[in-house]
């Protein structure tokens, strides 16, 4: 399932602040009359699919209310276990009670043959339409935490257009051991781009572990190199966390588990004049795109990935040049560039790109809707690998100032 992000405005949130203290101040009734109110909209929104509430005295503190969604309402529930055994009464019904029945004869036969088809059709679709309920039921629970883990990124950060898609390798789920971020700090943008090992379900819990912490360090920590670090001890204690879950009583020791597990990572840091810095922890290095032009951006060897060998003492971050007003920057997971035909042939992804932006300029939803086109044309549909793709345009608009000759590019 290809999940994209390119583009997807965010809804959004009107806040009204009122100046009437009379209004603004709320006793105590009012406010959990207000909040009783407003869970039960939520736990309602979806209609009366969604389940209804309950309230229920609680055995804690006094005063204190439990609620309790209840699932779905009890008539809906009877229905659904009442209606096959009224379908077995009628069938039985009729064939102890109904005179046709007894009889031995082709056209009694071809009737009671036709009622216990009918029977049986109903019940059958009875319980397909049982079966797809509860099945749509449990793919919007898993979208939405899904949507949670990776959220949409918006289409626009700080002066960067932004776009992202994510092609999962397990059929029915849009995510899975690949995760990537974009978050405007005081810093810059940084970025984050990562692989877990492995693909598919197996692979959500470590990178929402890391994700996590990610979205916490990159506003607090003043260096990459302080953000990275943070990522080891997240990933560590995952790691540690899920062991003693899986195995109580095995014992083994937090370094024997990064043994087995690792993450590669690539940060990025673009400030406000475009400088781009850089920690690469074993992950492919991104493209410069520009138009008619694609080159990698720096071709150093990477650090090893997060997990088998602990970081060096020193991070300093790799610089990347700076990324000019039009020029893009294409971010990758090695399941693009492993990716292979029936023949066993890799995917070209270096002149799918060129071809992206030979005759534009770098537009972020026209390259990756071209290289997933490539792809599954590639693969026949059928990657054996997540696949995520990450592509940042700057927009901003160099703006020369009038004392000195120092420009400085400024969002739209």
């Amino acid at each position: 399932m290809i999940r994209i992000k390119a583009g997807t405005p965010r809804r959004a949130t009107l806040r009204t602040h009122s100046r009437n203290p009379a209004r603004t101040v709320l006793g105590p009734r009012r406010r959990r009359d207000r909040l009783r109110a407003g869970f039960d909209r939520v736990v309602r929104g979806g209609g009366p699919r969604a389940g209804s509430v309950r309230e229920e005295c609680g055995r804690g503190a006094p005063g204190h209310r439990v609620l309790r969604a209840t699932g779905r309402p009890p008539l809906r529930r009877a229905v659904n276990l009442g209606l096959p055994g009224v379908w077995g009464a009628l069938a039985v019904s009729y064939k102890m009670a109904c005179p046709l029945a007894q009889q031995n004869g082709l056209g009694a036969r071809a009737v009671t043959s036709a009622v216990f088809l009918m029977v049986g059709a109903g019940l059958i679709l009875h319980v397909r339409r049982v079966l797809l309920s509860e099945l749509r039921q449990i793919r919007r629970v898993a979208g939405a935490a899904q949507n949670v883990l990776l959220r949409p990124l918006p289409p626009r950060i700080d002066g960067l257009d932004i776009a992202a898609a994510q092609l999962s390798a397990d059929h029915g789920a849009s995510i899975g051991g690949d995760l990537y971020e974009a978050i405007a700090t005081e810093h810059g943008v940084r970025v984050v781009m990562g692989d877990v090992r492995g693909h598919g379900l197996g692979a959500v819990g470590t990178a929402a572990a890391v994700l996590g912490s990610f979205r916490e360090a990159a506003h607090d920590e003043a260096e990459l190199g302080g953000v990275l670090r943070r990522l080891e001890r997240a990933l560590v204690r995952h790691l540690c966390e899920r062991d003693r879950a899986e195995h109580p009583s095995a014992g083994l020791d937090p370094e024997g588990l990064a043994a087995e597990e690792f993450v590669t990572v690539l940060l990025l840091e673009i400030r406000g004049d475009g400088e781009v810095h850089a920690l690469n922890c074993g992950h492919p290095w991104p493209y410069l795109l520009a138009r008619g032009h694609v080159r990698p951006l720096v071709r150093a060897e990477p650090l090893p990935p997060l997990g088998p060998f602990p970081l060096p003492a020193r991070l300093p971050a790799e610089p990347c040049g700076r990324l000019r007003p039009g020029e893009g920057l294409f971010l990758h997971t090695d399941g693009a560039e492993d990716a292979r035909d029936a023949r066993g042939r890799f995917f070209p992804l270096l002149p799918a790109l060129t071809a992206a932006v030979r005759d534009g300029p770098v537009v972020p939803q026209a390259v990756l809707r071209a290289v997933f086109t490539g792809l599954l044309r590639h693969t026949g549909g059928r990657p054996d690998d997540d696949v995520a793709l990450l592509v940042l345009h700057n927009d901003r608009r160099p703006l020369a100032l009038k004392q000195g000759r120092v420009s400085q590019h400024v969002p739209r």
